[in-house]
């Protein structure tokens, strides 16, 4: 028989003009405040929280998920959370189009070669590696960027090749590799 006790309960409340998802977790600790791709408003608390506590809660942060939402509405994940098949077709295309030249160029520099290159669109990440097997995947969606993100990402998962997590070796070898891999990096994160 399955156990649900362990999973959370969510409900809908309202807070002035916005709509606010309650999401009740057994072991959290603080609350928490996310706004989702699609503008939804999640509040993630402990079992119990009272709801005056979440509404005092999103008051406070009014201007901020007003201002995250509308830039939410412009930003290339959004985009892709409404996009067609025929548009998600297309931006692989366009992907697939650029990322083996980029590959071609950056594998040398860092003497890497990778196994397999995938291509899809993901809800919360540019790229994905797999050091173990070389298997490397692209976010579709960046197809909406400037090119030099598209780059950066290339490097930053051909870097995973050669060290797995986002320590102080990682950050030395795409400074030395990239040297403006941050400002690259902030220029993807504000698109």
């Amino acid at each position: 028989m399955p156990r649900y006790e362990n999973m959370p309960s969510k409900r809908l409340i309202f807070v002035d003009d916005l709509e606010v998802w309650v999401i009740e977790k057994k072991r959290m600790r603080n609350v928490r405040l996310h706004v989702q791709p699609d503008g939804r408003i999640e509040v993630s608390t402990p079992i119990a929280y009272p709801d005056e506590l979440v509404e005092d809660f999103v008051r406070e942060k009014h201007d901020w998920i007003l201002r995250m939402q509308r830039d939410l509405l412009d930003s290339p994940m959004s985009r892709a959370a409404l996009a067609s098949p025929e548009e998600l077709k297309e931006w692989r295309k366009v992907v697939q189009a650029f990322v083996p030249a980029l590959v071609e160029k950056w594998a040398p520099i860092l003497g890497v070669q990778p196994g397999r290159i995938d291509y899809r669109k993901m809800k919360s990440r540019w790229g994905s590696c797999q050091p173990s097997t070389g298997r490397i995947c692209i976010n579709t969606v960046l197809a909406l960027c400037p090119p030099e993100c598209l780059e950066y990402v290339v490097v930053h998962e051909l870097c995973h090749l050669l060290v797995a997590g986002h320590g102080a070796e990682f950050h030395e070898l795409m400074d030395r590799v990239m040297p403006d891999w941050k400002q690259r990096r902030a220029k993807l994160r504000q698109s």
